[in-house]
C-alpha cells in the first residue's frame, strides 16, 4: 500500500518552476499597493528598490536556502522547528496563519471596489449593503472553492494573476505610454534626481514602515516544496524568477496610476481601492475606449480573487504539521477527498467574516479601517519573518555541514549580512509600525500605540501560549494509523 501511496503522490506533484514562481507572484505582486506608492510620485522608485534589496530578496535567498535543504510540508513552520524545536514553530505558524485572517478583509474591500467600477456603478463602493454583500460572498465562495484542492487552487493562482494582474498592468502600461504620447502630462511630474529621494521625516518614516512587508509573501512557495518534481532545483530558480517579474511589473504599475490619476484623487477616500481602476478610466476614456473598464475590471477582479486563493490555502495547508504535532485540535488537520484542509478553511472564514463586519463598522463610524488592519497585520507578519531569518541563522551555525542544494553565497559573512539587513528592516518596521499614519492628538496617538500593540500581542503571541499551557490536551495527537497516513502523503 506504501508504495501505490508514494506512486499516487509522484504523480500529483506537478507544480513546475513558472508554476512555482506564479504563485509566489500571486501572492506578493499586490495592487492595491500600486495607489498609495504612486502618491511618492518618482521617489517611489528608491522605496521599492530599497525594500527589493533590504526585504524581497533576502526572503527569496534565505526562502530557497530553507526550503531546498528542508523541503518538508509546512514550509515556515517545518524551517523554524528545526532551529526551535520548542513552540518557536508554532507561534510562526499561528502569526502567518491569522495574520491572513486580519488581512482578508482589505483584500475582498479591493475586489469590492473593482467590481463597483466593473459594473459601471462606482458609487457602489460605499453602499454599505453591497460592501457586506460581496466581501463576505467572495470570502466564502473561494472558501468553497478551495475545497477542491490544490489542484485547482494552483490553477487559480498561476492563470488568475496572467490574466488578472500581468495582462492587465501591461496593457495599462502600454496605454500610459500612448496617452503621454498624444501630449498629455504625467502628474506625477518630470523625472529628476531630486524627485528621486523622497523627503525623510517622522511621517515618512511611519509611511515608510508600512511598506515594510508590501512584497510579504516570498516564503508561499515553501509550502509546496513537497509538490514539485525537484524542490532543490526548481525552487531557487522560481523565487529568482518571482522577485524579478513582482518588482519590475510593481515599478510599471505603480508609475501607470501616478501619471493618470492626481495625487488629490489617490489621497482621498476613494483612492486607495479605486486608483489602479480609474487610471483605467482616463487612459481609456482619452482614446474612446471607456466600454474596456467593464473586462479590464472584471479581470483585475480575477487577479486580486487569485492572491487571496493563494494566501487561503498556502498558511492553512501549513498549519497542518503544528495539528499533526499535537498543538491544534483535531478539527485543524481534518481534509477533505481532494486533501484540502477543509477545517482550518471553514474557521478562517468564519473569524475572517468577524473582521469584515468589524471593517465595516469602523468605515461607517469615518474610521480608516483600512489602514487599521493593515498596521495590525504587517505587525503581526514581522514577528512571522523575524523568526525565519533567525531560524536560518540559528542553523547556519548549528548545522553547518548539512548539504544545501542552494546556498546563498558569501559565506558566514554573507548569511549575516543578508540576515542582519533583513531582521533590522524588521525592526525598524516594527517600532514605526505601531504609530498611526495620519497625524493625531499626543493622547490619541499613545492610545492609537497602545491599541495596536494590544491587538496584535493578543492576535499573534497570546493564543499559543494559552493553547499550550491550558487548552492542549493528549486527545488532539493524532493516532498512530492518522501519523502513518500523514506522513506516506509527504513521502518524496
Amino acid at each position: 500500500m506504501s508504495d501505490n501511496v508514494n506512486q499516487k503522490q509522484s504523480s500529483n506533484k506537478k507544480l513546475g518552476i513558472i508554476s512555482l514562481a506564479l504563485i509566489n507572484v500571486a501572492a506578493v505582486l499586490s495592487l492595491r499597493n500600486f495607489p498609495a506608492m504612486a502618491v511618492e510620485g518618482w521617489g517611489m522608485i528608491f522605496w521599492y528598490v530599497l525594500f527589493t534589496v533590504c526585504f524581497l530578496l533576502p526572503t527569496a535567498l534565505v526562502a530557497a536556502e530553507l526550503a531546498s535543504t528542508w523541503p518538508k510540508a509546512g514550509g515556515i513552520y517545518a524551517w523554524v522547528k528545526e532551529a526551535f524545536p520548542g513552540k518557536g514553530s508554532f507561534i510562526t505558524i499561528w502569526c502567518s496563519w491569522v495574520n491572513n485572517i486580519v488581512w482578508f478583509p482589505t483584500v475582498v474591500s479591493f475586489i469590492m471596489v473593482t467590481i463597483a467600477y466593473a459594473i459601471l456603478q462606482p458609487a457602489l463602493g460605499d453602499n454599505t449593503i453591497f460592501m457586506a454583500v460581496v466581501m463576505l460572498g467572495v470570502m466564502w465562495i473561494l472558501t468553497f472553492f478551495n475545497f477542491t484542492g490544490m489542484k485547482h487552487s494552483t490553477k487559480l493562482s498561476t492563470i488568475g494573476t496572467v490574466i488578472g494582474a500581468l495582462i492587465p498592468i501591461t496593457i495599462l502600461v502600454v496605454l500610459t505610454f500612448a496617452w503621454l504620447a498624444q501630449g498629455n502630462v504625467s502628474e506625477m511630474g518630470d523625472l529628476t534626481l531630486s524627485a528621486l529621494v523622497p523627503d525623510m521625516n517622522f511621517s515618512m518614516l511611519t509611511f515608510a514602515a508600512s511598506l515594510v512587508l508590501m512584497f510579504a509573501g516570498m516564503e508561499m512557495a515553501g509550502y509546496h516544496a513537497r509538490e514539485t518534481e525537484n524542490p532543490q532545483k526548481d525552487y531557487p530558480i522560481a523565487m529568482f524568477i518571482a522577485a524579478l517579474v513582482i518588482c519590475v511589473v510593481s515599478i510599471l504599475g505603480t508609475w501607470s496610476v501616478g501619471t493618470l490619476v492626481p495625487a488629490s484623487f489617490l489621497n482621498g477616500p476613494e483612492g486607495l481601492n479605486g486608483g489602479v481602476i480609474q487610471a483605467f478610466q482616463v487612459a481609456l476614456d482619452s482614446f474612446n475606449f471607456g466600454w474596456m473598464i467593464v473586462p479590464l475590471g472584471l479581470m483585475l477582479a480575477v487577479g486580486i480573487v487569485a492572491q487571496l486563493s493563494t494566501w487561503m490555502m498556502g498558511p492553512a495547508k501549513g498549519l497542518a504539521p503544528a495539528a499533526y504535532n499535537g498543538d491544534l485540535p483535531p478539527l485543524f488537520r481534518k481534509v477533505n477527498k481532494n486533501g484540502a484542509p477543509v477545517g482550518v478553511l471553514v474557521i478562517q472564514a468564519a473569524v475572517s467574516s468577524g473582521f469584515v463586519i468589524l471593517y465595516l463598522v469602523l468605515d461607517a463610524l469615518n474610521i480608516n479601517g483600512y489602514w487599521v488592519l493593515v498596521a495590525i497585520t504587517s505587525l503581526i507578519n514581522i514577528i512571522m519573518y523575524l523568526f525565519m531569518f533567525t531560524a536560518f541563522l540559528k542553523l547556519r551555525k548549528t548545522q553547518p555541514n548539512v548539504k544545501r542544494p542552494f546556498k546563498l553565497p558569501g559565506g558566514k559573512v554573507g548569511a549575516y549580512l543578508v540576515g542582519g539587513v533583513a531582521i533590522a528592516t524588521l525592526i525598524f518596521g516594527f517600532i514605526f509600525g505601531l504609530y498611526p499614519s495620519e497625524t493625531l492628538s499626543e493622547t490619541m496617538t499613545v492610545v492609537y500605540i497602545i491599541g495596536v500593540f494590544a491587538a496584535v500581542i493578543v492576535i499573534s503571541v497570546l493564543p499559543p501560549f494559552i493553547i499550550d499551557r491550558w487548552l492542549k490536551k493528549d486527545s488532539w495527537k493524532p493516532t498512530a494509523e492518522e501519523l502513518r497516513k500523514y506522513e506516506e502523503s509527504n513521502d518524496s
